[in-house]
């Protein structure tokens, strides 16, 4: 397993980390297996998602928004920062991706993303690659 560092620029932002990930997968020699993204964060979290049109990511994070909206006034958390960890549990922590012939298997317009909730800020994902066996890894 490696942690990653990134770089968020807004308080909602989603990154898109597909290539950090086959690089990786790439350096690790892993032919055939699963990826394992997660987020170390409970604020942060990790999805599959449409990596062509960039309105799609636009349209995700309003959405959340929508739903849960930064104020409440019912919200308790004394960091202020419910609406994060709501996003952050919806979307999920983490994502498994299948590895074949060394490459992430996505659909054509999939990727995947670092989704922030509560930046910016400085934050960290894990990979961890785990080889069916088949690859002689």
């Amino acid at each position: 397993m490696d942690i990653f560092p990134i770089e968020t620029k807004h308080r909602d932002d989603m990154i898109e980390i597909t290539n950090s990930i086959q690089s990786y997968i790439h350096s690790v020699g892993i032919e055939e297996g699963i990826a394992v993204i997660s987020s170390l964060h409970t604020t942060a979290g990790i999805t599959v998602n449409e990596n062509a049109d960039p309105d799609v990511k636009q349209d995700f994070l309003r959405r959340l928004r929508e739903v849960y909206p930064w104020k409440h006034e019912l919200d308790l958390h004394a960091e202020g920062n419910t609406a994060a960890h709501l996003k952050t549990s919806t979307v999920g922590h983490a994502q498994t991706v299948l590895i074949s012939e060394g490459k992430l298997v996505l659909g054509t317009w999939q990727g995947i993303y670092f989704c922030e909730f509560d930046g910016p800020s400085s934050r960290k994902y894990a990979v961890q690659v785990l080889s069916s066996g088949r690859d002689g890894a």
